[in-house]
């Protein structure tokens, strides 16, 4: 396989075109310009922007970390970035800035710019460059065709520090866990793996959502170029890696970005702008150009320098709404007198032109909780620009129809199909995600009603109809094998259960779901438009079973019958497009995953008695709680 490789030794000289893209908001690699960046003879060239500030200076371990040594000076163009070269800089030491500020007080910050940090509770900046040869070329090379809206997208999201510990109870180090998490995805058959923030952090329990690093792994895992190395083994076995990303808010902690030159840079000066009531951090102010341009460099470092094959961007919706997580009186209307944050749309606008413009073969992914329009569509029409969105309204009428005792669904169908209704209006994913196993929420296997062996019954329908239904499919870790216990960011998953029978029966159901999700085109091709779905009976609530079609580009169908209760149904009747043998391929009652081992022997044949609007139809047997899909026998 052919080796690039990549080397980051020295910065990019700021020209004035670079600072009029900075001034206006639209430059995406100042990575390449400011920052630390080791020069190929010794020392490093030091850039920071502190408009506001009366004196900088860079402190570290080569100097004593005494102030006024190494000072950086202003630049002519009135820019507000101060820069000097320091010849005794040594790569892996230890820095910061210190700031004197308007006021006279010294302000010593990490470099917002920074590649790589010390460990927490310790919070300066190291100097480092990021020279790695990369092995993913043919992955590189052909990930558009994994990240097509065609192709077939299972997510499998996790949390770096409490996926598997070191024997000791440590976190394991990046290059720890990158084979062992490749071979266990790869078994599983996801798609692409999704990691919560790995941006560097001051409090693990934020699980990453509190950055103070946006250029920096965090280094609780090891350097960046561990990082790049579990990019890299994963993209080698075929599987893509989507970060999560925190544009929204950020903590303020003192050697981060908060009053990071004495004055409100990066955030509102006005709490009612600047400061989130419900997380207690500060608010980017996309209004400031130079704001919105470091914020677009940091997708774009991702994307270009860790090969990250998407960014799924945290909390749109607080970004979207100047009244989110407000009371009366505690927002300030936009010029029009309206709640829409004016300048954080145009900047999600812009982030999104410019992704697809320099990497066109990622994603950028929505979690945004409202029903704001055109999330994923184009920003020439109207639209945000993501690629996809999250299906929040699937997520809470799906948990919250699975919760009902089985006796009680019939009254609560529509809670199941209502998301047809709205299911092609945007690109969505299902997210089946941390949020919704933490804070006495329960685990996904715990949320199920009944006795143990339908609480098994339940998840595995329950993934069985999610993977089924239109839209990528996201899972949280733990949720493959029916964690019993709520996910907890200290300590690992409960990995011994997964050799008790009824738990890696959920396993393997995961698993062959996956593989009959890539390997039948009817579930994954048309996954956006009406054309890839259509009702065979909706209505069947007395029964609580739904029956539907998936078809493919080429119209080929394949058929998904769902009982929702613990009964089994006797030749049940369920009108199909096709005469002839029709396959069970996929049967979640089989005793291999769990179950009870009802069925159809395998499959049915059609019968030329129409039914449901259709010229044949099956006579089946439905098993209780269960899932099953069906394809044409001479195209399966």
């Amino acid at each position: 396989m052919a080796t690039l490789t990549e080397h980051d030794t020295r910065a990019e000289t700021l020209t004035e075109h670079d600072i009029y893209l900075f001034r206006e908001g639209t430059h995406a690699k100042l990575y390449r310009k400011l920052g630390c960046h080791l020069a190929a003879g010794g020392g490093a060239h030091f850039a920071v922007w502190a408009p506001n500030a009366k004196a900088v200076s860079v402190i570290g371990d080569w100097n004593g970390w005494r102030p006024g040594v190494d000072v950086l000076n202003p630049r002519w163009d009135h820019s507000g970035i101060w820069e000097a070269d320091v010849a005794a800089v040594q790569p892996g030491q230890a820095y910061k800035y210190a700031i004197t500020t308007v006021h006279g007080s010294r302000e010593d910050r990490a470099d917002p710019m920074a590649y790589f940090a010390e460990v927490a509770p310790r919070s300066a900046s190291r100097a480092w460059a990021l020279d790695y040869d990369w092995g993913d070329g043919e992955w590189m090379a052909g990930r558009a065709k994994h990240n097509a809206l065609a192709a077939p997208c299972s997510v499998y999201e996790m949390h770096l520090g409490s996926w598997r510990r070191n024997a000791g109870g440590d976190l394991p180090t990046y290059r720890e866990i990158a084979q062992p998490l490749a071979e266990y995805v790869g078994w599983l058959g996801f798609t692409h793996v999704e990691l919560m923030p790995i941006t560097e952090h001051p409090f693990y329990g934020s699980w990453g959502y509190q950055t103070t690093g946006y250029f920096a792994p965090t280094s609780r895992y090891g350097t960046p170029q561990d990082f790049m190395f579990l990019v890299d083994t994963l993209h080698r076995a075929g599987i893509g890696v989507i970060l999560d990303w925190v544009p929204s808010h950020f903590p303020d902690d003192p050697h981060g970005l908060a009053r990071f030159d004495g004055t409100h840079l990066y955030e509102h000066a006005d709490p009612r702008l600047g400061f989130h009531p419900e997380w207690k951090s500060a608010i980017f102010n996309y209004g400031r150009h130079e704001v919105r341009a470091f914020l677009a460099s940091s997708a774009h470092f991702w994307l270009e320098k860790y090969h990250v094959d998407g960014l799924r961007v945290d909390a749109v919706a607080s970004m979207l709404y100047l009244d989110y997580g407000r009371k009366h009186g505690e927002w300030i209307p936009n010029a029009y007198g309206g709640k829409e944050n004016l300048d954080a749309i145009e900047f999600l606008k812009q982030l999104n032109i410019g992704v697809g413009r320099d990497f066109p073969d990622t994603r950028t992914i929505a979690e945004e909780s409202t029903a704001w329009p055109q999330v994923s569509r184009p920003v020439f029409t109207g639209g945000l620009g993501f690629s996809m969105k999250w299906n929040m309204g699937w997520m809470h009428d799906t948990l919250d129809y699975f919760a009902h005792d089985p006796i009680h669904r019939r009254y609560h169908h529509g809670e199941l199909t209502f998301s047809l209704w709205y299911a092609f209006t945007e690109n969505f994913v299902l997210p089946l995600s941390h949020d919704e196993v933490v804070y006495g929420k329960r685990s996904l296997i715990d949320k199920m009603p009944g006795d143990r062996w339908r609480k098994f019954a339940n998840l595995r329908l329950l993934l069985g109809y999610m993977w089924a239904h239109p839209g990528n499919k996201l899972l949280f870790m733990g949720g493959e094998f029916g964690q019993w216990r709520e996910w907890a960011h200290e300590g690992q998953l409960d990995w011994h259960l997964t050799h008790e029978g009824d738990h890696a029966g959920v396993q393997h159901w995961m698993r062959d779901l996956n593989r009959a999700y890539r390997e039948i085109p009817a579930l994954h091709e048309v996954d956006f438009t009406p054309a890839g779905f259509q009702w065979i009976d909706m209505h069947d609530s007395d029964d609580s079973v739904l029956t539907f079609l998936r078809i493919a580009a080429d119209g080929s169908p394949a058929l998904v019958v769902c009982n929702f209760t613990p009964v089994v149904r006797e030749a049940y009747r369920v009108g199909v497009p096709l005469g002839g043998r029709w396959r069970e391929v996929l049967n979640s009652d089989a005793p291999f995953y769990g179950g009870s081992g009802q069925g159809n022997l395998g499959g049915a044949d059609a019968t030329g008695e129409a039914c449901h609007g259709r010229p044949h139809s099956l006579v089946l047997r439905l098993p209780p709680l269960a899932v099953m899909i069906f394809v044409p026998e001479a195209r399966a």
